[in-house]
């Protein structure tokens, strides 16, 4: 029987990188990647469906497969105005998790962060804890949800805030043991690794994975 994988965000950092394990290994004999816009990428097992992510129930039909990773997200500098950032961060995810589960895709899989937490006073984690939250109450067969902490890799876009913080990490990083360990950075390639050996995988149950626990896993 033939896999499908669906990726939403396959432009970002971890999505990218994703894209190209799923691509490159032979568990997927089809990737479909959701766009705003198509991209100059070509592969044999390479679907592009261009979408209004406002409008993510028009293109029910074709979401359907046996894994659905949600790397989506943006930041404070693309999208200042807050109700716009939740409805990215927040909105998306959780109606593509609704979708897959109508849809009977056996897998969810959600990049979130690390202290995602419904109760946090900073709106950047609390808006990742509502999201976790609002998609495990949806009842998938199979939810995989990672929280990486600081994220190095290259990326399309320039953060000169971001690159501050990475050489810095470089610095701290050995000193974080025990229970500061999830607090290291991670590369993007080793979190979309992480996710694509869980989802070769049959476990069913709603699964969430702190930094440290993402590396083990890749």
């Amino acid at each position: 029987m033939a896999n499908k994988a669906i990726i939403a965000g396959s432009t970002g950092l971890i999505g990218s990188k994703l894209l190209q394990i799923l691509l490159r290994e032979s568990f997927y004999d089809e990737v479909l990647i959701l766009v705003r816009k198509k991209t100059d990428l070509d592969h044999k097992k390479l679907t592009q469906l261009v979408v209004n992510f406002d409008q993510l129930d028009s293109y029910s039909d074709a979401l359907t497969g046996h894994a659905l990773f949600s790397c989506l997200g943006t930041t404070n500098a693309k999208t200042p105005d807050k109700t716009v950032y939740r409805h990215i961060d927040h909105d998306y995810p959780v109606q593509l998790a609704q979708l897959a589960l109508k849809n009977g895709i056996k897998q969810y899989h959600l990049v979130s962060s690390i202290g995602a937490n419904v109760g946090s006073s900073f709106f950047y984690t609390k808006t990742k804890g509502e999201t976790e939250a609002d998609i495990r109450q949806l009842g998938l067969p199979a939810l995989h949800i990672y929280r990486p902490s600081m994220l190095t890799g290259n990326r399309q876009e320039k953060r000169s805030m971001e690159k501050a913080l990475i050489a810095f990490y470089k610095i701290i990083n050995p000193l974080l043991f025990g229970s500061w360990k999830k607090y290291r950075s991670i590369a993007g390639e080793t979190v979309a690794m992480a996710m694509y050996k869980q989802s070769i995988k049959n476990n069913t149950g709603t699964f969430i994975y702190e930094s440290d626990q993402i590396k083990q896993l890749s």
